[in-house]
């Protein structure tokens, strides 16, 4: 997005520091990253991604302040996974946008979704610090680049996720959970995040209960390092010894309720500018004639899964009655591509991480997909080159 920058790493591009680099980010993981990683970082201009930290923060205050919200996402989360002793504020906040062209020309970042749930913030780093190294950055774009925000460098971001995970615990009285996280694609995440901080990665299924306690490999859990999905743990019908909804003596880094609280639920109740009309379906008493112009979502999947773009009558008609309250009907926003790669014009979705410190929200670093299929998700871009995971960069 800042032309001299791109023209410069485009100019020093070549197959072979590619390769180079996909080899280093298996290397820094510990594992063979099997999502596709882009050819390229992005390179922000700071404004725009100042916007974007401010609008994240501005939509959760919105949420925060509204104690009618409060009250209604109660209703989001399902009895039987409603967890006790839900935080005040969600220990992680991830907002993600596309860009958009103004009337006047500018880049307008929208909404896609937020969420309360921790994203690949281990991951995310190693990745951009590998791409700092490998394409040697500093000297052969900018030396003024970072890829963490709110004043943050590399030893403050960790130190500063190691609080929040950690909680002043040892790391071995701390638990990564997952389900089957040795099978995820998310596992170079949980990998670099075992390495930086020293927690154990457990499977739900591997976990015991002891009375009000949690042991992993016969240790007592004092911190949950929650990353389990519950829609997976319903869809793949896992069955472990305690149930989310346990009074149960542990804390939780990333409160489990929060999945529900704040995420595609969210979407109706913003007043943003940068918030297209989204309504749950079941407040919808009449469709619009030009479906093709909205988005069909699920209000509790990942990855894309359950989204539809152009839902036809007859599919939104088959959404029983009874599971309309499940999904939000969003008008189609027209995304436009900013990167300029060798293989074309490439869209860009930024995913803005922050970590709540219980005084504020602190942005930290961000996310990076790159795509020119239908969406940005790395299976709509299959077959496509110069997309795919990638880090954000700006000049500070």
């Amino acid at each position: 997005m800042i032309a001299e920058l791109r023209e410069r790493f485009n100019r020093q591009w070549s197959p072979d520091l590619y390769a180079r680099f996909l080899r280093r980010i298996d290397e820094t993981s510990g594992t063979h990253v099997e999502f596709r990683c882009s050819e390229t970082p992005v390179f922000f201009p700071q404004p725009l991604l100042e916007k974007m930290v401010r609008y994240g923060k501005e939509l959760y205050e919105q949420l925060a302040s509204n104690p009618e919200y409060r009250r209604a996402s109660e209703g989001a989360i399902p009895p039987e996974f409603s967890v006790p002793n839900e935080s005040l504020h969600p220990l992680f906040v991830q907002a993600d946008f596309g860009l958009v062209r103004s009337a006047g020309g500018s880049l307008e970042p929208k909404l896609v979704e937020i969420q309360g749930f921790p994203s690949i913030y281990g991951f995310q780093a190693a990745l951009a610090k590998d791409y700092m190294q490998v394409y040697r950055l500093h000297e052969t774009v900018s030396p003024r680049l970072t890829n963490f925000l709110g004043g943050l460098d590399e030893k403050s971001y960790w130190d500063l996720l190691g609080k929040a995970i950690l909680n002043g615990h040892a790391p071995e009285e701390a638990v990564l959970l997952e389900i089957e996280p040795y099978k995820q694609k998310t596992l170079p995440d949980f990998l670099v995040t075992q390495k930086k901080l020293g927690i154990r990665i457990a499977c739900i299924t591997q976990v015991k209960k002891q009375g009000r306690r949690l042991l992993f490999e016969g240790v007592p859990i004092k911190r949950i390092y929650n990353r389990v999905i519950v829609d997976e743990l319903i869809r793949k019908n896992i069955q472990p010894e305690f149930r989310l909804a346990d009074d149960i003596d542990v804390e939780w880094a990333g409160h489990p309720n929060w999945f529900f609280r704040l995420s595609k639920f969210s979407l109706p109740w913003f007043r943003h500018a940068s918030v297209p009309e989204t309504r749950f379906l079941c407040d919808v008493d009449r469709l619009p004639e030009n479906l093709d112009e909205y988005v069909l979502k699920p209000l509790y999947s990942f990855a894309g899964l359950g989204v539809k773009i152009g839902p036809t009558r007859e599919e939104i008609e088959a959404i029983p009655a009874r599971q309309r309250h499940e999904f939000v009907l969003q008008k189609k926003l027209d995304f436009v591509a900013t990167v300029d790669t060798p293989s074309g014009m490439t869209k860009v979705e930024t995913r803005i991480m922050y970590i709540h410190d219980g005084n504020e929200l602190k942005p930290v670093t961000t996310v990076i997909r790159t795509g020119r299929g239908k969406m940005m998700g790395v299976d709509f871009n299959k077959n496509l080159d110069w997309v795919g995971a990638s880090a954000g960069f700006y000049e500070r």
